[in-house]
């Protein structure tokens, strides 16, 4: 189990990410500010900045980086907001581009707007 104090603890039974094999798998990550233990960001763009800072301390405790991630998925309130999303996600997977899935979800914990979690692989 990979933990880091530099993401957000769970808010349920799960870990930040399991390490199995050359494989991490990372639980997803909502715009927790780990500081402050708030949601951290009134729109969905300003919340994936957190989501992904967050999803970037994960992978750095299991010396990981973006580049290592290899499928991802977005879980989004308002599909709306995918173009915003978006734009921020290209800036962390700019040269790296790891499959992904985008979904439409009712809600998510804490009122969050975006949700995202991974699988990376050691290289």
């Amino acid at each position: 189990m990979i933990r880091t104090d530099k993401a957000p603890a769970p808010i349920g039974p799960y870990s930040q990410a399991v390490l199995a094999g050359n494989e991490l798998f990372c639980s997803g990550q909502i715009a927790i500010d780990p500081s402050t233990g708030e949601l951290n960001g009134s729109d969905a763009a300003a919340q994936a900045e957190q989501v992904l800072r967050n999803l970037g301390a994960v992978l750095r405790a299991a010396q990981m980086d973006y580049g290592n991630v290899v499928k991802t998925t977005i879980f989004l309130v308002d599909m709306n907001d995918f173009a915003a999303v978006n734009t921020v996600y290209a800036k962390y997977f700019d040269a790296a581009k790891p499959a992904r899935s985008t979904v439409a979800v009712a809600a998510l914990p804490k009122g969050a707007l975006v949700e995202i979690d991974a699988i990376a692989k050691m290289q």
